[in-house]
């Protein structure tokens, strides 16, 4: 049991350092995409959380290249939870990533916090996951955003349909080796550009800020920022972690061998073929 927990992880090195690249991955990552947030949708262009979507599909794929060769690349809980469900990793390393990409995505935040102006800070959240805002009404005070319920759906959705459309070439090893790493990545950032674009313009709700699909980026504005970027911070958590079972049972219920593996007995001019050749 402890052989498959991973409980000598704990105390291996190589284990910890490589947790130091989700650290600071996790780290550059929230500040880079907190800066993008900020600065599309501060900027008068049309279509910002299109540009906004381009620009964090690039700088993602860029960084989950960087950090590949020494952790794998994952920069997120779902990712690293993902990973452990289906056994490429042990539960003992995920654990330890998870709180790396969360101190990372602290550093992230405070330095994020470090270079912006408090009314700035104060007007987009610090970049952060957002579900409800309070603004001033003419009645007074308004919580304007998106219901509990549609939020929760909308980040389950997108973190499902990450993991499904994209992450599971990197799983399978005859994917990723017939694809290339480059390709894979590219694929797995542009499919969450794809996402945040698709999740900021459905709802359209000023106040949401669009689904998070990385726990610990949500986890990193709200700790440094606090306040209202704690109303419903669950969902950033429950909504992925569920996704990523549900990806699991997924993975168990399909087969185990590609389905091409007994070739292609079954192509038509063969079938042709052989109904003339009987004759």
């Amino acid at each position: 049991m402890a052989e498959r927990l991973g409980l000598p992880d704990f105390f291996s090195l190589d284990v910890w350092r490589a947790s130091v690249g989700e650290l600071l991955g996790s780290a550059v990552l929230v500040f880079m995409l907190d800066t993008i947030v900020i600065s599309t949708l501060e900027s008068d262009v049309k279509m910002a959380n299109l540009i906004m979507s381009i620009l964090i599909a690039i700088t993602l794929t860029i960084l989950i290249l960087a950090v590949f060769p020494v952790s794998g690349g994952h920069i997120s809980p779902v990712i690293t939870f993902s990973s452990a469900l289906v056994g490429l990793i042990s539960m003992s390393r995920a654990i330890i990533y998870i709180v790396a990409q969360c101190i990372g995505a602290i550093l992230g935040a405070l330095a994020l916090k470090a270079v912006l102006s408090s009314t700035i800070e104060q007007r987009f959240s610090l970049g952060g996951c957002t579900v409800t805002v309070v603004t001033p009404g003419l009645n007074g005070p308004e919580i304007v955003g998106l219901e509990i319920a549609q939020a929760f759906w909308l980040e389950f959705m997108c973190t499902f349909a990450l993991l499904f459309g994209s992450l599971w070439m990197a799983y399978d090893h005859r994917q990723s080796k017939a694809l290339g790493l480059i390709t894979v990545m590219s694929i797995v950032g542009l499919l969450a550009g794809i996402l945040v674009f698709i999740s900021t313009s459905v709802t359209a709700k000023k106040g949401y800020a669009g689904a998070g699909m990385n726990p610990a980026r949500c986890f990193g504005a709200a700790f440094v920022r606090g306040g209202h970027l704690w109303n419903g911070h669950w969902i950033f958590w429950v909504g992925p972690g569920l996704a990523c079972f549900a990806f699991y049972f997924y993975t168990k219920i399909i087969p185990s061998n590609h389905f091409q593996t007994d070739g292609f007995k079954h192509d038509f001019l063969a079938i042709i073929e052989a109904l003339f050749s009987q004759r």
